[in-house]
């Protein structure tokens, strides 16, 4: 290879001419390239200098509303439906309802909001009842809030409807959250039965 060049340059010089390096024509070429890109990036940053100065600054993010499990507006203690239908069957059939007693006198409030709506007959004994509602009802002054599950099971001990309820609390106070857990669950468990009838 190298006797190759030599060679070529030899016959060259014989002829009168001179020798061209090879880089001085990459850097012609390239020059040349360098030429035509000048404007182009000249009319680029022309451009980016014409728009108003509100345009090139960045415009500042509006904060995004992120979901939440708060409560619910005032007045309004439903939130989202939150309970189950395991046996609409069953529940069409359920005359007399026994109430086990639940902490913090959640079934208290239960069977009166139970009582207002007239469906069942509240009997104070498990074995004369077709069912049985029992629950829990704990509240978390870490986390701001009460916490009931409610469950109303037949004879035999099968499920037939269930809720789970999560009110603030601390503020409110205890009282007001539990009144508007009852609330809750008596609504729920009115619109599972109309939705049973329906069937």
């Amino acid at each position: 290879m190298k006797a190759h060049r030599w060679g070529e340059q030899a016959r060259l010089q014989s002829e009168g001419a001179r020798p061209r390096p090879r880089w001085r024509a990459v850097a012609k070429w390239g020059g040349g390239c360098l030429l035509l890109l000048w404007p182009l990036t000249l009319g680029g940053l022309s451009q980016q200098s014409q728009q108003p100065p509100e345009a090139q600054q960045p415009q500042p993010q509006q904060p995004q509303q992120r979901p939440t499990l708060g409560p619910p507006p005032e007045g309004s203690p439903e939130g989202p439906r939150t309970s189950t239908t395991t046996d609409a069957r069953k529940l069409r059939r359920i005359r007399a309802l026994y109430v086990e007693r639940i902490d913090n006198s959640l079934s208290d409030r239960l069977i009166e909001g139970l009582t207002k709506i007239g469906r069942f007959r509240l009997v104070p004994k498990a074995n004369e009842a077709d069912a049985t509602l029992r629950g829990s009802c704990l509240e978390s002054r870490r986390l701001k809030r009460v916490h009931s599950e409610v469950f109303i099971n037949d004879r035999g001990g099968a499920s037939v409807w269930q809720d789970t309820i999560m009110r603030p609390y601390n503020p409110p106070t205890l009282a007001k959250a539990v009144d508007e857990t009852a609330q809750v669950v008596v609504n729920h468990l009115e619109e599972s039965l109309r939705e049973a009838e329906g069937k």
